[in-house]
């Protein structure tokens, strides 16, 4: 299916050895049998249409075999309905892309909303989660869906009349083709496979139940006690991870007191990393937990450490991927779909970008800089440097205080978006159009977006608002959901093929996230001239590109050792997953920081639920520096828009498109360099 349902096809539990076995490809005879029955079908259809239709009935017809199995019927059979459907005439084949376009849009938008639904009380915050909402979370129609367009033959019939492109035709020839065309092959491509409803709602509900995890993962700051038991963090500082304890640990550089604030949280993500973290103060309000002695007072005293349960979840979602894996001909794994299909960037070029960054002079002289600055010897924990923001006098305590006045309730946000987007740029009919699509939710989890599927639907804003009103940090997060949610909207609403919505890929829309997100004290109206701004905000790009970069390489490594040691236990994933860390920060840290062997990339939470999503982070970097690069001077909305409808052909293509470039580290190097030389 097309990317939007292919987000709503996420997931499963464990799948029996038994299915797989079942589930393996054909025997070499069964395929020749198959190629005698395509030459068969094809010389019988080219007596038909004529032989000038030969090379588009070969390729049809191939398509079809591939996905054609028992239940669809014998060799016959397929012939009756390749003769039956097969679409020579060009007018014809215009009118019947039209109204499959149409259907998609409809059928796109109800999983959309669907899983939205029944997914609500888990993800938005309504009270308490019931029983129910667990199996309501669980129900997905999404799942039945491609496994119901091969029933009645509508894949077949898309396959049969539109040919599917491999990844080098798109990026060799892409260039040449008409918008019809990409639209015509953005519908083949979603159906590169076939994969039955039952694993794909096992797939599904594996998915549900990590992002369940990781949405409960807090941790209850003041209840943390020092070495001499004392409390270091405010009265009802509830702090997801890794999310909410990364962002606390940034905003202490800005506290001269910081710093064993910042040592305790580190102290905390290693007992998460390591599963020694007890499981009872995992959410829970009513224990006190001594970080360095590991001991628990309170409610409970319940010492058992959590049971390697991060990493059963990462386990159970690559099993989830493994048994869906016979079902993708083109991309058998899910290393191929993530970079093959999902990203349309080989993983080749993706690898050699990030340590094409890491490995650079520039990213090395950041750090010197970073200590000079601190005064101190670098931590581990220094990969999240704060300082190259501009100085502002507020410090986050009073950029609290300003935001929860501002922004008290979800609804106070909601009602300000309007206002937001015009201070971006966006003309007052833009604007409210913008605003009249976006629909604010207050989230359980960190905070997200999620786009609609149909243009009469609406995409939601998540964003996490405390009851005294929301903080700077949510505020932070917000406007970063609020650039997704705009691209969302526009390449939905604006894009000339509903078929060709959205944007290449996840680091794209992650992109113009960071585009809005980096004017976040703009559009409090607090932020302050500075001469120096442009080369501190370059040694903040290199710098949070090349952290987020060597997480991405982790999460990559992760999976491959997944696939090398498919029957590993969790507690050898673990293993497995920290020395990968360890190894990463040694090649590319531990020159810059110091501290060998740390596992501080390893605290991710996305490596656990989002099945190597990382690596569209320091991509979507990447791309946002050269959007900034290229729209200095310029419309911000404007230009994003004129980006955002080109819709989701190839990434090469896009970043030529819109910033007349290719994809590259290079343009951020080069601000580096000259950064440093100046701040130096």
């Amino acid at each position: 299916m097309r990317k939007i349902v292919i987000a709503g096809l996420l997931t499963g539990l464990l799948i029996s050895a038994m299915l797989l076995s079942a589930c393996q490809p054909k025997k070499p005879e069964s395929v020749k049998m198959q190629e005698e029955a395509v030459k068969t079908v094809v010389d019988k259809m080219t007596a038909k249409f004529g032989r000038e239709y030969r090379k588009r009935i070969s390729t049809g017809v191939e398509q079809v075999s591939k996905f054609w199995n028992e239940a669809d019927g014998d060799a016959d059979a397929m012939l009756a309905f390749c003769l039956e459907n097969f679409i020579a005439d060009e007018a014809e084949l215009g009118k019947a892309f039209q109204h499959l376009e149409s259907a998609f849009e409809v059928l796109d938008g109800l999983m959309v909303e669907q899983e939205r639904e029944f997914q609500w009380h888990l993800q938005v915050d309504t009270g308490p989660v019931l029983p129910i909402d667990y199996l309501l979370a669980n129900f997905s129609l999404a799942s039945h869906v491609e496994d119901d367009l091969y029933k009645t033959r509508i894949a077949f019939f898309v396959l049969l009349n539109y040919e599917v492109k491999t990844l080098d035709d798109l990026i060799k020839s892409g260039n040449n083709w008409s918008r019809q065309k990409w639209a015509e092959i953005r519908l083949a491509q979603s159906f590169t496979s076939r994969v039955p409803s039952e694993i794909a709602q096992k797939r599904y509900e594996t998915y549900v139940k990590a992002d369940d995890y990781i949405s409960n993962y807090n941790i209850y700051m003041h209840n943390l006690l020092d070495e001499n038991d004392q409390r270091l963090f405010p009265e009802g500082l509830k702090l997801i991870t890794h999310w909410g304890l990364r962002d606390e640990l940034k905003a202490q550089y800005a506290e001269g007191d910081g710093f064993p604030r910042q040592q305790m949280i580190w102290n905390v993500m290693q007992k998460i990393i390591f599963q020694e973290i007890p499981k009872v103060v995992i959410n829970n309000p009513d224990v006190d937990w001594k970080v360095s002695t590991n001991t628990v007072s309170g409610a409970s005293t319940d010492k058992r450490r959590e049971p390697d349960t991060r990493y059963a979840m990462l386990k159970s979602t690559f099993l989830a991927e493994k048994a869906v894996d016979p079902f993708y001909p083109m991309y058998p794994t899910k290393i191929d779909r993530r970079f093959q299909q999902d990203r349309e960037i080989p993983e080749k070029t993706v690898k050699g970008l990030f340590t094409e960054l890491l490995s650079s002079k520039e990213f090395k002289n950041t750090g010197k800089l970073i200590e000079k600055r601190l005064g101190r010897e670098l931590q581990p924990f220094d990969i999240w440097y704060k300082g190259f923001r501009s100085a502002s006098k507020y410090s986050e305590r009073e950029l609290d205080e300003i935001v929860a006045a501002k922004y008290p309730t979800v609804a106070a946000f909601e009602a300000d978006i309007f206002n937001i987007l015009q201070k971006l740029g966006f003309s007052l009919e833009t604007a409210k159009f913008l605003a009249s699509k976006i629909e604010v939710d207050p989230s359980r989890g960190a905070g997200h977006a999620m786009g609609a599927g149909r243009r009469s639907d609406k995409a939601h804003l998540r964003t996490r608002i405390p009851a005294g009103g929301m903080n700077y940090k949510g505020f932070n997060i917000a406007v970063h959901e609020l650039g997704h949610n705009v691209e969302q909207v526009l390449s939905l609403n604006r894009v000339d093929h509903t078929i060709l919505q959205g944007v290449p890929n996840t680091a794209f829309t992650e992109a113009f996230a960071f585009v809005f997100q980096k004017r976040d004290l703009e559009l409090l109206g607090l932020a302050e001239v500075d001469e120096n701004r442009e080369y501190l905000d370059a040694l903040n790009q290199i710098w949070s590109t090349g952290e987020i970069a060597g997480v991405a390489l982790v999460d990559m490594a992760v999976w491959h050792w997944m696939y090398a040691n498919p029957d590993a236990t969790p507690a050898e994933l673990k293993d497995a997953v920290i020395q990968i860390a360890r190894d990463v920060w040694n090649q590319y840290f531990y020159p810059v920081l110091g501290h060998k062997d740390t596992p501080i990339l390893a605290i991710y939470s996305h490596i656990i639920d989002g099945g190597m999503y990382l690596p569209d982070y320091p991509i979507g970097h990447i791309i946002q520096f050269q959007i900034e690069e290229y729209i200095k001077e310029k419309n911000l909305a404007k230009e994003m828009e004129r980006m955002c409808i080109q819709g989701s052909i190839t990434p090469t293509l896009w970043i030529r498109q819109a910033v007349g470039d290719d994809l590259s580290v290079q343009p951020m190097l080069k601000a580096a360099t000259k950064a440093i030389k100046v701040l130096s």
